[in-house]
């Protein structure tokens, strides 16, 4: 599949992977981009960028009625890119209640789902299309110092291999990209080596268009998922002791 000539939407489309995945898709020839945001001002500065071609939607994944209607809406999307996600740097047991746990899996999982859920109907109306899951290290990785967000990423991990055969039969790629740290919002707390998020846009491109069902975008995923092949229980005390970390760092 070719994303030259596509429309696709992007949730959490107004900054970092999501901005990136924008720009990737329009700089590879992609005819319109929906962009997913709490509010269309967020978006604006896409918007005035890129005229008619980077659309401006409001979309908070886990508002069932704004997912509807953006699949009502934008029903020439062939593309669909769960991006939207949520770290709120807290433990398991250390938070102060399980209010941030069951946020993080709102967005991470069931956000996902819901996505998946409406948008299905129009990918196979429009020939099948595809959808990429942004996913993460701590998604195959368990990391403590990541609370519910990491056991969020496994649950989407696990969801997305489910809808793959799901679609299957409808003609719908599904793939899901590993990402590691990425100079992000939500990566501000890491330190060292961090990739562009366009960078993770153009991986999710290669994944479309050679449809790769799980791609590494990164050094960082790349070097983690051998790391834990080669000994897990060595992978499973790093992370650990991470929750005694003052910095974490992803230089090498």
């Amino acid at each position: 599949m070719k994303v030259a000539g596509q429309v696709a939407i992007v949730t959490g489309g107004n900054r970092g992977i999501g901005e990136g995945f924008v720009r990737a898709f329009l700089d590879a020839g992609v005819t319109k981009v929906y962009v997913g945001a709490r509010t269309k001002a967020d978006a604006a500065h896409l918007a005035d960028e890129f005229p008619g071609r980077a659309i401006p939607i409001t979309l908070d994944v886990t508002n069932t009625d704004q997912v509807v209607a953006a699949a009502r809406d934008c029903g020439d999307v062939s593309i669909v890119v769960n991006n939207a996600g949520a770290f709120l740097q807290q433990q398991l047991i250390g938070a102060p209640d399980m209010s941030f746990a069951r946020a993080e899996m709102e967005v991470n999982y069931f956000g996902m789902l819901s996505m998946c859920r409406a948008f299905a109907p129009v990918l196979k109306a429009n020939g099948g299309g595809a959808i990429v899951n942004v996913l993460s290290v701590g998604g195959i990785i368990a990391a403590p110092v990541m609370g519910g967000y990491s056991p969020s990423k496994f649950a989407a991990h696990a969801l997305t291999t489910n809808i793959r055969a799901e679609l299957a039969e409808q003609g719908t790629q599904v793939s899901a990209l590993i990402v590691g740290s990425v100079d992000t919002r939500m990566a501000a707390h890491v330190k060292g080596q961090k990739e562009k998020p366009t960078d993770i846009g153009r991986a999710g491109i290669l994944a479309i268009e050679k449809y790769i069902t799980e791609m590494d975008t990164d050094f960082m995923a790349v070097t983690a998922r051998a790391a834990l092949a080669r000994d897990p229980r060595s992978i499973e005390r790093q992370m650990a002791a991470q929750l005694k970390m003052t910095e974490i760092s992803t230089r090498r």
